[in-house]
């Protein structure tokens, strides 16, 4: 039910990041040693000013960084991404080709499959974004429970599956995509080709081909 290929439609590099990987978000606990393997500091892509580097980062050929952007490896961005001002990018962070990552979006101990965008102000942190998955402006991804101890644990009908990790984001599923201002609590696996509304809070698992709706009462009346 949680295989990678649930979600993802998997092929070279990242086929190898998630080989032997039973639970998609176990992944997560490889990223570290796969990317002592692969985030080898070069840069092919393009540097603008301002912009500051630490650690093992390997930036691919196409890439754009723009000013002001802080990569802090180590961190593998694949071909002809863009990085766009104002950027954090932190610890353990694979991006694959055709990327965004925009101003003042963060992102930590995460996952973005090939054409994955987080354009406008976005946490992503502990998470796997896939192929083509477009988050909308403002969506922040919670990684962390409020107020309890222990780890993020999933529950599907009446069976619950415990990850084993104290922080665990979102998972999502190839080409789905969230409206703006909307929150993926900590856990919330989504299916392949999902569409989240705006302003939801989604938490828990929405299976593929879902709409998630959030639907408030708008009240309009005269001014007395």
């Amino acid at each position: 039910m949680f295989e990678p290929e649930e979600f993802f439609d998997l092929s070279g590099i990242e086929k190898e990041l998630f080989e032997n990987v039973n639970l998609v978000w176990e992944v997560l606990r490889k990223l570290e040693k796969f990317l002592k393997e692969y985030a080898r500091p070069e840069i092919r892509g393009v540097i603008k000013g301002g912009v500051f580097i630490e650690g093992n980062v390997f930036i691919d050929e196409g890439t754009v960084i723009e000013p002001f952007v802080y990569i802090k490896g180590p961190a593998y961005i694949g071909k002809n991404c863009e990085i766009r001002q104002g950027a954090y990018i932190r610890g353990n962070v694979f991006i694959g080709d055709n990327c965004v990552v925009g101003h003042t979006t963060e992102v930590k101990n995460s996952v973005l499959l090939s054409g994955a965008k987080a354009p406008h102000f976005n946490y992503v942190g502990d998470s796997i974004l896939g192929h083509n998955v477009n988050l909308g402006a403002g969506t922040k991804i919670s990684n962390l429970k409020i107020g309890l101890s222990g780890t993020v644990k999933i529950k599907v009908k009446e069976e619950v599956y415990d990850t084993g990790l104290r922080k665990l984001g979102a998972i999502i599923g190839d080409d789905s995509e969230t409206g703006c201002n909307s929150v993926l609590n900590p856990g919330t696996i989504i299916g392949k080709r999902v569409l989240i509304y705006p302003n939801a809070s989604v938490r828990g698992f929405i299976p593929e081909n879902s709409i998630v709706k959030f639907k408030p009462n708008l009240d309009i009346t005269d001014v007395k």
